[in-house]
């Protein structure tokens, strides 16, 4: 009877202080403090309404007010670190080479119409600028501006040449970068420890693995920055009717264990920004923001900028 009333007393303990620090985290925790807090993030420039990672997407942001753009970098054969989401460059210019294969001045230009990848059936359709730029172009034409920065290769040379223009332009506090795969993260936080990660895809999972067993508060988290997708969006990029019923359960669970107020509340009051991705639809930025992210991610940065104005 005492060795139960024992572990009934140690769990009662585990669970009321579980929820306690879930609730104040700073009872345990030192708060992370950041240079800038973003809301309205540019997903490539903003691929809805100007061509994806192009200067004219990145200026059209900007000039609406963003608080942050989202890119994607690659090495080019003469090192030259370039803005682009593909590595292989066919869908976007229509021309079947790798970017690490030629030199900078070699790379072919973007193609007049480019899918949106988050939107279903849908293009954009550039203007004049089709260029591919360099990521020192973005940090000169834009200063103050903060950046998301999505290493896209397990390269050793991008994640240094990277970190060297960031720390060139003095953008240590107004950079944060990553990727998926853990060990692109492990190699950013060896090159640069002043700039702030991303969750890599397991650390995600940890994450959510410490939240349901009441472990999370408990736990000191070195990343500063959640950025996960919204689940849910599947399925409009899909057919419904044509999705298997076990796929369906999947997302269905996956938006289920994700999207946690609670979780989001925690984490940004440790003073780690929540940030969901690539949200297109109104009833999709409402969402995200009354489940308390700190930031939502879009292809079409004046839809989220009325947005933010009517709200």
């Amino acid at each position: 009877m005492s060795a139960a009333l024992y572990l009934l007393s140690t769990l009662g303990g585990y669970i009321v202080s579980s929820f306690l620090l879930l609730k104040c985290p700073t009872l345990l925790h030192k708060k992370k403090q950041q240079k800038f807090r973003c809301r309205h993030i540019s997903h490539r420039g903003g691929a809805g309404e100007n061509l994806e990672n192009t200067m004219a997407a990145f200026r059209h942001a900007v000039n609406l007010g963003t608080d942050m753009l989202e890119l994607d970098c690659h090495l080019t054969k003469d090192e030259q670190v370039v803005v682009s989401h593909d590595e292989n460059l066919h869908r976007a210019t229509g021309v079947n080479i790798n970017i690490s294969d030629v030199k900078y001045s070699e790379l072919p230009p973007y193609l007049c119409k480019l899918n949106v990848t988050f939107e279903k059936e849908c293009c954009c359709e550039g203007g004049d600028d089709k260029r591919i730029p360099l990521l020192k172009e973005v940090f000169e034409a834009f200063p103050t501006t903060p950046v998301n920065i999505d290493i896209k290769a397990n390269n050793n040379r991008l994640v240094s040449k990277v970190s060297e223009l960031v720390k060139k332009y003095n953008r240590e506090h107004l950079t944060v970068w990553g990727n998926a795969d853990r060990e692109v993260i492990k190699k950013c936080i060896r090159e640069n420890k002043n700039i702030p990660v991303l969750f890599c895809l397991q650390r995600v999972l940890f994450l959510v693995g410490l939240f349901y067993t009441g472990l999370l508060p408990f736990i000191p988290l070195h990343e500063q920055f959640l950025e996960i997708p919204m689940p849910s969006i599947i399925m409009k990029l899909k057919d419904p009717e044509k999705l298997p019923r076990s796929q369906k359960f999947v997302i269905w669970l996956a938006d289920t264990l994700l999207m946690r107020k609670s979780l989001f509340d925690h984490l940004t009051a440790r003073g780690i920004q929540v940030y969901i991705w690539v949200l297109n639809e109104e009833k999709e930025f409402q969402r995200a923001f009354s489940l308390g992210a700190t930031g939502v991610m879009t292809d079409y940065p004046t839809k989220l900028k009325m947005f933010l104005d009517k709200y």
